[in-house]
């Protein structure tokens, strides 16, 4: 018979993926099926039909699959609700922790915050797909071994009982309303201390508070953070509470206002140099550093809760 034939291809597609002790009874059990196939549907036509009885066979890979009883899924439907929770834990809740661990460590060194939010970044990214592909893979040697030894593997047996208790919708108290005139406030007062000019010197010239330099370049993110957090507050007191979508975005709006405005408190731009020197300041730039880390961990702690909330 020749080597090259349709089916003759089909069965070396689907063999060769198969334990060489299984090869030559399941080489000769294809041959035989498509061969019993061809000849009870139309003889008269054996290349036209070997090519459809072929096709509805379908892939090679697939069928050598069947055969060996191999996943074809990098992670089966047993273990994935186990490998989505335990992903989801880590990146909301260790990943975090060890970044703020990273940034901090960057501040106590003496490096800046310039050093400790690259290095906050550098984190989220590198530590993130560490968690990610280090996780998916221990799930996935688990799914191929379990398969291997002709057992299914089951993290846990779901049972009813395992089902949350159904619960009313959350009451938003007068925190989260607080909250929202709070960062409405803070963003209304820069804007108008900019327009107002509303500190005057001893010479009578009215001048602003904060530095004019920084409505060039770091104020708008600043703003724009603001803004976001606004609107995110009053979102929760329309929807009753926290949700996971509504947490995550409110994380990337702390850290929009936040990671500038700790930049410019350590740094010593945050207030006009006419300002400064009308009142006479004498703060140490230790001070400022403090109140940038002050500022910071107030803000992981805002985003801590406000993920915690949204699992409950």
């Amino acid at each position: 018979m020749s080597t090259n034939t349709l089916t003759e291809r089909y069965v070396h597609e689907v063999v060769r993926r198969l334990p060489a002790d299984q090869r030559d009874d399941i080489a000769d059990e294809l041959r035989t099926t498509i061969a019993d196939t061809i000849e009870a549907r139309d003889p008269a036509r054996p290349e036209t039909v070997e090519r459809e009885v072929l096709s509805e066979m379908g892939d090679p890979i697939r069928h050598a699959a069947r055969y060996a009883d191999r996943p074809l899924a990098l992670i089966g439907p047993d273990l994935y609700p186990t490998y989505i929770r335990l992903l989801v834990f880590l990146l909301t809740t260790v990943l975090p922790v060890i970044t703020a661990v990273f940034v901090l460590l960057e501040i106590v060194d003496g490096n800046g915050l310039g050093a400790a939010v690259g290095a906050g970044v550098e984190t989220v990214f590198t530590v993130g797909a560490q968690m990610v592909t280090v996780l998916t893979v221990l799930f996935a040697v688990a799914e191929r071994a379990g398969h291997r030894k002709g057992t299914l593997i089951r993290t846990t047996d779901w049972t009813p009982d395992d089902l949350p208790e159904t619960r009313e919708p959350q009451k938003v108290g007068i925190g989260a309303v607080l909250t929202a005139v709070w960062y409405a406030l803070l963003l209304g007062l820069t804007v108008w201390q900019q327009l107002a000019e509303p500190y005057r010197t001893d010479g009578g010239e009215r001048i602003a508070v904060l530095d004019p330099d920084l409505w060039s370049g770091w104020i708008w993110p600043i703003l724009i953070g603001l803004a976001g957090l606004v609107v995110l507050a009053l979102v929760r007191v329309v929807t009753h509470g926290w949700t996971s979508r509504l947490a995550v975005l409110h994380a990337i709006a702390q850290a929009v206002f936040v990671l500038p405005l700790a930049w410019i408190l350590q740094q010593r731009q945050i207030f006009n140099p006419d300002f400064l020197a009308d009142v006479t300041d004498n703060t140490t730039p230790e001070v400022y550093t403090g109140v940038a880390l002050i500022v910071l961990v107030a803000s992981l702690i805002a985003v801590v809760n406000g993920f915690r909330a949204a699992k409950k």
